[in-house]
């Protein structure tokens, strides 16, 4: 197992050696430019993916058109829909898409499957993710069915301005991450222009106002 693969994953550093003999027999480094589609909705799932390096964002559209992301797979993280497609034999039900470029371990899902059968520290390894990223979907969950748009808004524009307090992104974009309707966040975004706590431009958001966002982000 190489050192950065070790680093991102330092639980695959105490396998039991016929476990991690089968790991390097059959896994695969890969590097995945950005942009990528790894996976569609409806698609059949043939390999776990433990991310190295880089982030896929992973997302449901709906049969209206609407979207939204439901998590990141980045550094140290394998993907929730993969590990539940290889464990039920389902396809998959949102797609994968490279935002950055990747770089990857890759299992055949028999490997998969006997490795998840025959080693505790794998098993460990699948299903602490498997149950911190249903945690952090539950959470989305409630923030999309009750959470206010306007209190999920500030937080996202405050967790990523930049230094200068620039965000640069559209509101369709932003639609996505929160889940929402374009139209939406374009009136929530108006209303912060209106009060002073932004200012609009075409693919860019400058917060004028911290103070005020974080305020209201504390709300969440």
């Amino acid at each position: 197992m190489t050192p950065d693969v070790l680093s991102a994953f330092p639980r695959l550093a105490t396998l039991e050696p016929e476990s991690a003999a089968a790991l390097a027999g059959s896994a695969r480094s890969v590097t995945i430019p950005p942009g990528t589609v790894l996976f569609r909705d409806g698609a059949e799932c043939s390999s776990y993916v433990l991310v190295v390096e880089g982030s896929i964002r992973v997302q449901k559209m709906a049969e209206s058109g609407r979207e939204i992301v439901l998590y990141r797979v980045e550094r140290g993280q394998s993907c929730v829909l993969t590990t539940n497609c290889l464990l039920c034999g389902e396809e998959y039900a949102a797609e994968g898409i490279a935002e950055s470029e990747v770089t990857a371990l890759v299992l055949p899902a028999a490997t998969f499957r006997s490795l998840l059968a025959g080693s505790e520290v794998f098993r460990e390894l699948v299903f602490s993710a498997y149950a911190s990223r249903i945690a952090d979907l539950l959470m989305l969950i409630e923030e999309v069915a009750f959470g206010r748009i306007d209190v999920r808004l500030s937080a996202w524009l405050g967790h990523h301005a930049d230094p200068a307090g620039a965000v640069r992104s559209t509101h369709q974009e932003l639609a996505v991450e929160l889940g929402t309707a374009r139209e939406v966040v374009s009136r929530q975004l108006k209303d912060f222009e209106r009060r002073g706590w932004l200012s609009l431009f075409r693919g860019r958001i400058e917060i004028k106002n911290r103070d005020a966002l974080a305020a209201l982000a504390e709300r969440l």
